[in-house]
């Protein structure tokens, strides 16, 4: 799914409007009309509404939601804001409509005319879409405020007032939604976590919008859905053998942390991976050898960490290195060695990525296309801070564009930058993943995905996917406070049946 800028948002209206061809004030009633639905479906008919206004097309879509509300007998008012010039055309037309019922209509032109809200009211923020390009101020700015302090549940139409599409808005003045109702396709503004607070849950409404238009476009970032994933999924031939998928090595562990080398080398092959080589310091080998005995074992002359690895890596498809490596001076001169040799794509997850930060001249050794996994804070060791959540975004683009690598930064909408420039959010998993040893078995899927010959690009898309999608299965079964890395893992094979399905 297409994340469209404000820009390319109004186009596609226009499009529509001119080539289905619909009338905009048309086009405007199907938005509130999807409005009244959900509000319909989620049993908010028996509520009493405040609806608050600007003169603007968002405006527009919360005046003719007042009409369909109170066509059913609901209690509304509508408040708009008042600066003495006339709204947008269509605008116009719904207050002529709005008059024609009983709806109670009041004008905001200052502070004064902030009339307390009714207790219980549901209050609809139509006040300011997506065209809004600087930060709230006067009376609009005291509306919102107004609004927010009054404890009522609000449900926000198209995008909270105050809110940019495409950048940050810290510090700003946003109304705080409960609900936010967007149409037809996601916004940036609703995929960082700096904007949690005041976006509530997002349901994306269809209004019909053209399909065309999207032959047309091209954007910066895309959503990734099940129809995409289905694309690049491929189900195993007849006559297939373990050789066709693939034999992956992975290089984890250390004395104490030997469940995050278990927890990646099980993911690995639950994931797919024809063969798998875990190679270990020599205090892992009884526990792999006893908890995964599908997998081969290679032991380090050192009992707590890795220092050495095998002669020949030309054997393997790829290498999964990081988890619970530690961070050894001999580990990281393995890391480097083992950079300069091998030289097809490598997946770098924790400590593989903090030897990397702590010596950053390893990046230049990175064989292209590499996938490096990192959480914000591994980010930031990485490539520094960023003043918020848009800028780290713009960061990750440009590091995976400098370094020829895709960058998966993980986050509740995991977003994976690729080397070409092009960035996509993962539209599945859930908060029960937020426990030490998801990233592991991350590790482990996408290790198990290269092995089978996918690319580093579709990888990355499937295997983030795939691990949200086992992680939403588990959470269905055990809730997501439950929920432990090593269920999700035990769910890959329901994950992979409803691909299938």
């Amino acid at each position: 799914m297409e994340i469209l800028s404000a820009e390319q948002i109004r186009a596609w209206d226009q499009f529509t409007i001119e080539n289905e061809p619909v009338a905009s004030i048309d086009l405007m009633e199907r938005a509130a009309e999807s409005c009244f639905t959900w509000l319909e479906q989620q049993g908010y008919l028996d509520c009493s509404f405040s609806i608050y206004c600007g003169k603007g097309n968002n405006g527009g879509d919360g005046l003719a939601l007042a009409r369909m509300l109170s066509v059913q007998d609901c209690p509304v008012s509508v408040h708009i804001l008042e600066f003495g010039a006339m709204g947008t055309d269509d605008f116009q037309a719904n207050l002529a409509r709005l008059h024609a019922t009983s709806v109670e209509v009041r004008f905001i032109q200052g502070q004064e005319n902030l009339l307390p809200v009714p207790e219980g009211d549901i209050l609809i923020d139509a006040l300011l879409g997506t065209g809004l390009n600087r930060r709230l101020e006067g009376v609009t700015e005291q509306v919102v405020q107004h609004m927010n302090q009054a404890g009522n549940e609000i449900i926000a139409i198209d995008i909270p007032s105050g809110l940019f599409v495409d950048r940050s808005s810290k510090g700003n003045t946003v109304i705080r939604a409960a609900h936010t109702l967007s149409f037809q396709c996601y916004k940036l503004a609703f995929l960082v976590p700096e904007n949690e607070a005041v976006i509530g849950q997002v349901h994306i409404l269809d209004i019909g919008l053209h399909e065309a238009y999207l032959k047309n476009v091209t954007s910066e970032q895309e959503l990734v859905d099940e129809e995409m994933i289905r694309a690049i999924h491929r189900p195993r031939h007849q006559f297939a053998h373990k050789g066709n998928f693939g034999h992956a090595l992975i290089m984890a562990g250390s004395y104490g942390k030997m469940g995050a080398a278990l927890l990646a080398s099980r993911a690995c092959l639950r994931a797919g991976a024809g063969m798998l080589t875990c190679h270990i310091p020599g205090c892992g080998y009884d526990i792999l050898q006893t908890a995964l005995p599908e997998a081969m074992i290679l032991t380090d002359a050192d009992e707590k960490i890795n220092t050495g690895f095998p002669d020949d890596l030309s054997g393997y498809a790829v290498l999964g290195i990081g988890p619970g490596l530690g961070m050894d001076g001999r580990t990281q001169a393995l890391l480097e060695t083992i950079l300069q040799r091998y030289k097809k794509p490598v997946v770098l997850d924790a400590d593989g990525l903090n030897m990397i930060a702590s010596n950053p001249s390893l990046f230049f050794l990175l064989p292209p296309y590499s996938i490096l996994t990192p959480h914000p804070k591994e980010f930031e060791r990485l490539f520094g801070k960023s003043e918020d959540d848009f800028a780290r975004l713009r960061l990750a683009i440009e590091k995976a564009r400098d370094h020829q690598c895709v960058i998966v930064l993980k986050g509740h909408y995991t977003f994976i930058a690729m080397p070409g420039g092009k960035g996509y959010f993962n539209s599945t998993g859930n908060p029960g993943m937020a426990k030490g040893g998801s990233g592991d078995a991350l590790t482990g899927i996408l290790t198990a995905l290269l092995s089978q010959g996918y690319s580093p690009n579709e990888a990355a898309l499937f295997g983030v996917y795939l691990h949200g999608l086992a992680g939403d299965l588990a959470a269905e079964d055990l809730s997501q406070e439950s929920m432990l890395p090593s269920d999700l893992i035990d769910h890959l094979g329901k994950a992979f049946l409803y691909l299938a399905g």
